[in-house]
């Protein structure tokens, strides 16, 4: 299901009101500071609008995010082939240039001299 406008304006919507809940708690703070009031608990519809907000934003995350892929290892890997699974790049045997640098004639004749 592709995300619409709506699902995106509902994300939007619930950020917005998460951050309009968090000013209005930083705002309840400061009030008791100025008014050297003991700081208890939250109010509680700021509380509440926090929560909403959050269920909100769950919502429009879930919808925005797309189709989730299955958890099962075997959906995934069900149409690669056997060569696929035994291939293993780091047990690869390259030539290189390393044996013709080494002349084991060389070695064998000194070898002979002594």
């Amino acid at each position: 299901m592709p995300a619409t406008f709506i699902h995106r304006s509902i994300l939007t919507i619930g950020f917005l009101s998460l951050f309009h809940a968090a000013y209005s708690a930083a705002q309840h703070r400061s009030y008791l500071r100025l008014n050297e009031l003991d700081f208890t608990y939250l109010p509680h519809d700021i509380t509440i609008q926090a929560l909403i907000s959050l269920f909100i934003i769950m919502y429009g995350v879930l919808h925005v995010a797309g189709d989730f892929k299955e958890i099962k290892a075997s959906a995934e890997l069900e149409d690669k082939s056997w060569e696929t699974y035994g291939n293993i790049p780091s047990f690869y045997t390259f030539s290189h240039r390393g044996g013709k640098c080494s002349n084991t004639n060389s070695k064998t004749s000194l070898e002979e001299m002594e």
